[in-house]
């Protein structure tokens, strides 16, 4: 008898044991599991806006603004002397900024040896048409070095935020398809939604041989454009 109760005894104390161990295992595996890798730090916010990219800026080339991005000024516009010869051509320029404006920067994209430039100036108009600064004669730069250059007004001055019209003034002869203009490319187009005088490119006066202290913007006009005379590349500094 007394050897049966201590059989008894002991088969239970297993079996109890068995089940205590059972039941640890399973609640230890039903907790949860770190998953790999979750040591790692968690991805850096997305910036406002949904993308950490930025367009060129003209800072980024060492110029306080421009028309476009050069690197998007891939086309070469021509015209002839009888086409735009003595004729203000205006490419509108909106600064969001003030800065001191000292050059122009101009694409050349090609020369003509032969040509007889004289009175060629660029400069710079206001939102009222009132000459704000000027070149001198850039005939020579024309005539050498087909690259994007800087060419000085003859005194740099103080430009508010505001919109202003970068003008150039071509006088001479020259081959219609050598002497060339690094431009965008858009001729008609870039005038979409737009009316004088707040054309984005278009030109005014004919006969001139000096950039005038004012022009009417009203007259601003696209018959030239709209033949080709795609709008040109500036950058300033």
């Amino acid at each position: 008898m007394r050897t049966r109760t201590t059989t008894v005894s002991t088969g239970l104390a297993a079996a109890l044991t068995a089940l205590l161990l059972l039941t640890g295992c399973t609640a230890s595996d039903s907790s949860p599991r770190p998953a790999a890798g979750s040591t790692a730090a968690a991805p850096a916010p997305v910036p406002a806006g949904g993308s950490a990219y930025e367009g060129p800026r003209p800072q980024d080339q060492n110029l306080l603004a421009w028309t476009g991005d050069p690197n998007d000024a891939g086309h070469v516009t021509a015209q002839s002397a009888a086409g735009v010869g003595g004729r203000v051509t205006l490419v509108r320029i909106v600064l969001r900024e003030q800065i001191t404006w000292s050059n122009i920067w101009l694409g050349l994209a090609g020369l003509d040896p032969n040509a007889q430039l004289s009175d060629c100036y660029l400069g710079v108009y206001d939102a009222g048409g009132t000459l704000r600064a000027s070149t001198a004669d850039i005939s020579p730069q024309l005539m050498t070095d087909a690259v994007a250059k800087p060419l000085p007004l003859a005194k740099p001055f103080t430009a508010a935020p505001g919109t202003y019209f970068i003008a150039l003034l071509l006088n001479g002869n020259w081959a219609t398809n050598a002497l060339t203009l690094k431009a965008t490319g858009a001729g008609i187009s870039v005038n979409a939604g737009l009316t004088p005088p707040n054309l984005r490119y278009s030109t005014v006066l004919t006969g001139q041989t000096s950039l005038p202290a004012t022009v009417n913007l009203a007259e601003q006009s696209t018959g030239t454009i709209n033949t080709g005379w795609a709008s040109q590349w500036y950058g300033i500094s």
